[in-house]
């Protein structure tokens, strides 16, 4: 029996246990190591010194082979809800490639549902690529392009879209798209995987499955983002597109509603559908989106404030279009000139100045919950009489950037400082609840 090679499938015995995994190639620091994949996912290290045996075994059927070969009775397309589905790539179209054990490859959007044949039971589909990319290479121009394309679904009298994306930039997108589909009236549910859907612990299945579900048993209209609502399998939940935020790097529950609430809850298994809020827009085949979209030429950017600022960080920005400055908690920044050693605070706030008198400068704050409260301290009342706007806000700082994007592409600039803190698609809350914070 040949040597086993990265790719294939082993038994690996020590003396304390026995492992079953695909054999990864070891990194180069750690060729006294060696890496196996395990069924869920994870990669496990094993010392050399340790291993006693590693045995060749036959390859197991993969989750879309197992997916290919499953029958299911599927009911009269005529009688089906119709879904499009969108691809743009990111891990839920994602292999592991086993050599490596890192994400490269993409599954075909018949693949996916092959991978996913529940989805036939729900609804009619129809599913297509309109880009293969990771959504941390996302720009505006994207998010004219996704528009663009559920428009040309929505005309076609299609019941709902799911858009399959990025977790990474997920929540800008979702942002993007609540603003640039003015009077969207029907569900446009964008959906992520934190792990890809070929591995055994994925949650693409639920969190696909599930927004299928979503729009064929529920009334909504608009943009939402449907994830885990736990670790577990058992649920998933419908987000406001621009109340949401990706809070963990790998947790499957990672996007939890911000100054918010989730819209509803989805138990497809069990056939269990909840509406978390009784506020929501409902769906209206005969209306007809209109399309607000980006101009993909602007530079807007975000600038975290943090301890030992220089007024160049600031003027970096001189040649932008729009800011948004991520500021310390109710709205302050580095301006103050208390001592000796902060004579350069001052020279921020004059930096401050000059950008608001170029551009729109709006501020969010880094604590990422709560509201902004820019008439409380003396250091954020001296921002706004520099110019800065935003003042009461309770937006993401992601959502503060998408909005100030969008409306530098629809609006004059004057109005733009005005509709920065007017609520337009529900990314100003009119009252921060008390159970909003962490759920």
């Amino acid at each position: 029996m040949t040597n086993p090679k990265p790719g294939d499938f082993v038994e690996v015995a020590t003396a304390e246990e026995t492992i079953r995994g695909t054999l990864l190639q070891s990194p180069e620091l750690e060729k006294d190591v060696v890496i196996i994949k395990l069924p869920s996912g994870y990669n496990l290290g094993i010392s050399k010194n340790k291993i006693k045996k590693i045995s060749l075994l036959p390859q197991p059927q993969s989750l879309h082979e197992k997916a290919a070969v499953v029958t299911t009775a599927k009911k009269t397309a005529s009688k089906l809800p119709k879904i499009s589905i969108l691809h743009t790539g990111g891990t839920i179209a994602s292999k592991v490639d086993y050599r490596t054990g890192g994400v490269i490859a993409r599954f075909t959007p018949e693949e996916i549902l092959e991978m996913f044949p529940e989805l036939k039971e729900l609804a009619d589909i129809d599913s297509r690529l309109i880009r293969n990319m990771w959504s941390e290479d996302m720009r505006f121009a994207h998010y004219n392009l996704m528009a663009k394309e559920v428009a040309k679904e929505a005309a076609k009298g299609v019941d709902g879209v799911i858009i399959t994306h990025g977790t990474d930039t997920m929540h800008y997108s979702s942002a993007a798209l609540a603003f640039a589909l003015e009077r969207v009236s029907i569900p446009v549910i964008l959906v992520g995987s934190q792990r890809s859907s070929d591995r055994g612990s994925t949650d693409a299945a639920v969190n696909l499955i599930s927004a299928a579900y979503f729009i064929a048993n529920s009334d909504f209209a608009g943009v939402a983002i449907c994830m885990h609502e736990n670790m577990s399998d058992t649920s998933s939940l419908i987000l406001p597109a621009t109340k949401v935020r990706k809070m963990h790097t790998s947790r499957r529950d990672a996007f939890r509603p911000v100054n918010s609430t989730a819209i509803a809850r989805v138990d497809f298994e069990n056939k269990n559908l909840a509406f978390l809020t009784p506020a929501y827009t409902k769906k209206d085949k005969q209306g007809k989106i209109k399309l607000k979209l980006f101009n993909d030429k602007l530079k807007v950017g975000i600038l975290k404030t943090h301890p030992n600022m220089y007024a160049s960080e600031f003027a970096a920005y001189a040649g932008f279009d729009g800011l948004v400055i991520e500021g310390f908690a109710l709205g302050q920044a580095p301006i103050n000139q208390v001592d000796e050693f902060t004579a350069e605070h001052k020279k921020n706030l004059s930096a401050i100045e000059a950008l608001c008198k170029k551009m729109p400068v709006a501020m969010a704050s880094q604590s990422i919950y709560g509201r902004l409260q820019m008439n409380v301290y003396s250091t954020a009342r001296d921002l706004q009489a520099a110019g800065v706007i935003g003042n009461l806000s309770d937006m993401t700082p992601e959502t503060t950037f998408v909005k100030l994007a969008w409306l530098l592409s629809n609006y004059k600039k004057d109005e733009v400082k005005e509709l920065v803190t007017r609520n337009l698609r529900g990314e100003i809350t009119e009252r921060t609840e008390p159970n909003s914070f962490l759920v």
